[in-house]
């Protein structure tokens, strides 16, 4: 099976659809598409988590499917967001100083794309 992992960057909600819609339809189509937010993209998730916001069904669905790895710790706290991830249950991880490492997925046989 084909693996990959995107490393979303951008806090552009407009960039970000892109991020899940891509890891759903990996999904869909029998592949291994995973997500790891990382920078600005991690403000997102309070965001996306209000039942309003236009990404909410799209997230709880890439939530609810397990696509969402985890978010970067160093960025969540800095960006003043941990605690929203958390309660969001999406992982707080950064084996790299704080920061998820690329590496341990590459490893793992995934392919790395960046947003």
């Amino acid at each position: 099976m084909q693996k990959t992992v995107i490393f979303a960057f951008q806090g552009n909600p407009m960039c970000f659809i892109h991020v899940l819609l891509n890891a759903l339809n990996m999904a869909e189509q029998g592949m291994e598409g995973k997500i790891i937010l990382e920078g600005e993209a991690v403000k997102l998730v309070p965001e996306m988590a209000k039942s309003d916001h236009f990404l909410h069904k799209l997230y709880i669905k890439a939530k609810e499917g397990g696509l969402i790895l985890g978010a970067c710790r160093v960025c969540s706290n800095k960006m003043g967001v941990a605690e929203a991830v958390a309660a969001e249950s999406i992982p707080l991880i950064g084996e790299m100083t704080g920061h998820p490492a690329m590496a341990e997925y590459i490893k793992e046989g995934y392919t790395i794309i960046t947003l």
